[in-house]
């Protein structure tokens, strides 16, 4: 049985192929759009997975769409009523288009299905799931537990914000819900937006910005702007706030609340707003450790899912692991809405079909989350040969070799593997890679390469039987969810002056023996590599620890500032040569920088808006 999943039409739209039970496929549309967040219909991420799966879309049995548009305008019309004559400025701007489009999804939807299979029978075979059930699915069902609780968080779906289940073989239940306005990824968000962030992608921002400061408002977040239970349910004070009836997160109160105007994206940061980061990071994890506690009081679970924008906050979920609550934690890569994608697939087949599950006996049955597109010789020869680059094709082990040297020597390595990832992090397949003992990595792939802000940190990549030799984790973190700090015997003493520092000042003091990955706390989001799902990344690892002593890398994705992504060996190369990276392994194809046309250069610094 197959059964095709669409997420699409907020934000990050992208779809999923699932064939009795297993993942074939999974891909958002903005790597083939090349437009960040890309909220339109997924025609090309359908497409590709259908080819992946080899099939017409005629041959599937099922379309699940991940949420059901009828909640979610009628929630649109009681919060317009609930707070009327405020917030006509905002119903007005947002009838039109459900009047347009979104009210009637069911019928675009089929209208865009139907250049691909002009008889199906949509009335039988075109399923809805709701929103935070597409994501408790995600998180549930490819995870490696027959049993597991549920925590489910993120902004709002129709009309949930936060549900906890429990998940039993191919059994699924939500059992509670928190609902909007009260929302713990909006609280987030309007502290994103506050701070001069973009909301819906600025919130790794604020969490990278976070251990620059101190957490000094806590007390006043709390007292002030919600209500916080023992259980980690909570109500927002809705006085400080401006989603429910204007089209910004926060308002006058909230301003006047933390003494100053919400920051303009190009003013500079002070040690102010890196206070308010850790505030409301320190704020998140409380209600987190809380909910988590609570769930597993509640149900005496040993195995905790999550899923939902909120499960992407890895510095919260590595406090879940370490309160030792739970024995088993598994987070859905793709937790975003691009994710339901996958989870309305995965609902449909097991808890609306009713069809079995079988537990993974790996890591999970993600795959490494390496779901996408992937390019063999001739495909990548010819793209690049299009493109008009300049390459040398070696042997695997040779390319290996190569990569290593380069990395060793202090180059910034595009690397493009096998299939492209499936969630917001690249993974080793569309990776940036390099050294991490290098104290002026982190500076140089930020301001030179990503063209971003100097104070976001970098993640590292290390071999999973090395993991605990240099991060206090041990166990898998294969999806870079999971922020444990490096171990004391790697780390370098501070001196006095440099324990004395305070914001930004931190950012260029090596504080490990691999400062490139170690933020200003000792902190590092971790990504465990594993040979059965990534034996080429792990493999370089195993080359680069053979030089070096260090079995760990930099690993950032490969992309600039605002753009998705790569997806294509075309985009590699654009990338290439619009950065100061200098080796391009593409496959088994090896591009050096200085070897290239000059004329193919391009300008990246502002080809793409602020993200």
């Amino acid at each position: 049985m197959r059964v095709l999943g669409i997420s699409a039409l907020y934000h990050d739209s992208a779809a999923a192929l699932v064939e009795d039970g297993r993942i074939v496929a999974a891909a958002q549309e903005e790597r083939f759009t090349r437009k960040k967040h890309d909220a339109r219909f997924p025609e090309h991420a359908l497409a590709y997975c259908l080819a992946e799966g080899g099939l017409k879309l005629d041959q599937v049995d099922y379309v699940a769409f991940y949420d059901k548009p009828f909640l979610k305008f009628e929630r649109l019309l009681e919060t317009y009523l609930a707070f009327a004559p405020r917030g006509y400025r905002s119903f007005a701007t947002a009838l039109p288009v459900w009047l347009k489009e979104k009210l009637f999804q069911k019928q675009l939807i089929r209208d865009q299905l139907r250049p691909f299979a002009p008889d199906f029978d949509w009335e039988r075979k075109l399923l809805f799931s709701e929103h935070h059930q597409s994501h408790a699915a995600s998180a549930f069902y490819p995870s490696p537990f027959d049993e597991a609780a549920i925590l489910t968080m993120d902004g709002v779906g129709e009309w949930t914000t936060t549900s906890v289940g429990y998940g039993r073989g191919n059994h699924l239940e939500i059992r509670r819900e928190i609902h909007f306005p009260h929302s713990l990824g909006l609280l987030y968000s309007a502290f994103t937006y506050y701070l001069g962030f973009k909301v819906n992608s600025g919130e790794y921002k604020v969490m990278g910005l976070a251990p620059y400061g101190r957490p000094t408002d806590v007390q006043r977040v709390l007292d002030t702007l919600l209500d916080l239970k023992d259980d980690g349910t909570f109500r927002l004070n809705l006085d400080y706030f401006d989603y429910c009836t204007g089209l910004k997160m926060t308002n006058g109160k909230f301003d006047a609340l933390f003494g100053a105007p919400a920051r303009r994206p190009d003013e500079l940061l002070t040690q102010r707003h890196m206070d308010l980061a850790a505030t409301i990071q320190a704020v998140t994890e409380e209600i987190v450790l809380r909910l988590t506690r609570s769930l597993s009081r509640e149900t005496g679970a040993r195995n905790l899912c999550l899923a939902g924008g909120v499960a992407l906050n890895c510095v919260a979920n590595g406090k879940v692991l370490r309160d030792g609550k739970f024995d088993g934690l598994w987070i859905q890569p793709a937790a975003g809405d691009a994710g339901g994608a996958l989870g309305a697939a995965l609902g449909a087949y097991h808890h609306h079909l009713g069809q079995a599950r079988t537990v993974s006996n790996g890591i999970d049955a993600m795959s490494g989350s390496y779901l996408g597109p992937a390019y063999d010789d001739a495909a990548i020869d010819r793209d690049l040969t299009a493109a008009g680059a300049k390459f040398e094709r070696l042997a695997e082990t040779d390319v290996t070799e190569m990569t290593a040297t380069a990395l060793a020597a202090g180059k910034a390595v595009g690397w493009f593997q096998g299939r492209m990832e499936f969630g917001p992090r690249a993974l080793g397949a569309r990776s940036i890679l390099g050294d991490p003992r290098s104290p002026t990595m982190q500076s140089v792939l930020n301001l030179k390469v990503k063209y971003r802000e100097s104070f976001r940190p970098f993640a590292p990549a290390v071999s999973r039987e090395d993991v605990a030799d240099w991060f206090e984790l041990d166990g898998d973190s294969p999806y870079m969810l999971l922020v444990a700090d490096v171990v004391e015997r790697r780390r370098r003493k501070m001196t006095a002056a440099e324990e004395a520092l305070f914001g930004i000042a931190k950012l260029n003091v090596p504080r490990s023996e691999v400062p490139a990955v170690t933020h200003v706390d000792y902190s590092a989001r971790v990504q465990t590599v594993h040979r059965e799902t990534n034996p080429r990344f792990h493999a370089l690892l195993a080359a680069f620890k053979a030089r070096t002593g260090c079995p760990v890398l930099v690993n950032t994705s490969f992309n600039v500032r605002g753009e998705p992504i790569v997806c294509s060996p075309t985009d590699a190369f654009r990338c290439f040569m619009g950065t100061e990276i200098e080796l391009l392994v593409v496959g088994n194809c090896v591009l050096k920088k200085n070897e290239q046309d000059p004329a193919l250069k391009r300008d990246h610094k502002g080809g793409f808006e602020l993200d």
